[in-house]
């Protein structure tokens, strides 16, 4: 098992050759377990009602943005939008009020994506495991929950209030997704956040932990960076892309059959770079905001985040298969019984 140590001494090793012996070794496993195939997913933002003051964050409880949630009708239109666009593995997202978005609207909106997409995932706020139960009862198939920082103090610093401030809450909620049954579950770091070899090692013995105990569920990881909202930076350190490679490639390394998750808060030209280095789920054609897609207008949204790869779902494609790699758009389909 990898130590704190030995990660800081691979982040902060200034040589080429780390970089180059990392990412040969990453290529090697991720091609040995999962061919040439990266699985293509996009973001479908529901709501951005929050009641958690996450400092970071662009949908925070204190940040003067619209609020609004998607109604039956507008959900349909934002996902016919991404169906049509070829997406089949869709991220249904909230921002984190337990309120505005309770269960029910939660499972209403999975009902109607099981119309459009034969995977669907939430990264929402954290439940108990018989809410979980009830979703997946319903049709959700993963859960992403990231803990964002391991570190504590770090954590209440930038969690300021809400539910979210609950760092254990957050902490066991993946465990409890795992109980309920969901067949798939991400975690990650924000990188920025904190200490970068500190979280990295923290993420990777509670990965270890999850696969122990739970080695039915299938695991993926991100690693998103801290990013600008609206031109406004919050990263509390820098994270270049050479140590964003190596951890990528040191996260395939001791996790060969695990999925890394890149999203399109990275650049074009980086996530051209890393489709060799260990990265097998990609999303494309992304927008951060509440109907983004086609309800509300380019000067009037307020994201998330700022995204940094704009390329649509075909694009992607073409780039993917120019590159001979196969794009997946969905490895599962559930089978109802009557």
């Amino acid at each position: 098992m990898i130590t704190l140590g030995d990660i800081k001494n691979i982040l902060y090793d200034p040589s080429r050759e780390t970089t180059e012996r990392l990412a040969q070794e990453a290529s090697r496993l991720t091609r040995q377990h999962f061919g040439r195939t990266i699985t293509l997913y996009a973001p479908l933002y529901l709501s951005n009602f929050c009641s958690s003051y996450c400092t970071y964050c662009g949908f925070h409880s204190h940040n003067r943005i619209k609020r609004f949630k998607l109604t039956a009708h507008q959900m349909r239109q934002e996902m016919s939008f991404l169906a049509e666009e070829g997406i089949e593995n869709a991220l249904l997202l909230t921002g984190e009020s337990y309120q505005a978005t309770p269960l029910s609207y939660l499972k209403e909106a999975t009902t109607i994506a099981k119309a459009y997409f034969p995977n669907i995932s939430l990264e929402v706020h954290p439940m108990e495991k018989a809410e979980y139960h009830e979703l997946f009862a319903q049709g959700v198939d993963g859960i992403s929950v990231y803990q964002e920082t391991y570190n504590r103090q770090r954590y209440q610093h930038v969690h300021r209030s809400g539910k979210k401030a609950d760092y254990n809450y957050r902490l066991g909620a993946p465990e409890r997704a795992a109980q309920a049954g969901m067949r798939h579950i991400a975690l990650g770091i924000l990188l920025g956040l904190a200490d970068v070899a500190e979280d990295l090692h923290n993420l990777y013995q509670h990965i270890y932990w999850m696969e122990r105990h739970y080695p039915g569920v299938e695991y993926s990881i991100s690693f998103p960076r801290l990013r600008p909202v609206k031109g406004e930076d919050f990263a509390y350190c820098d994270v270049n892309d050479i140590t964003l490679v190596r951890i990528i490639c040191l996260t395939r390394i001791h996790f060969p059959r695990v999925g890394i998750n890149c999203s399109t808060r990275e650049s074009p030209q980086l996530r051209n770079h890393i489709l060799e280095l260990g990265v097998t789920r990609m999303s494309a054609g992304s927008n951060t905001s509440v109907g983004g897609y086609t309800i509300t207008a380019p000067d009037k949204q307020d994201p998330q985040f700022d995204i940094k790869d704009n390329r649509s779902v075909s694009e992607m494609i073409s780039l993917l298969k120019e590159r001979h790699f196969d794009p997946v758009l969905t490895d599962w389909r559930r089978i109802e019984v009557a």
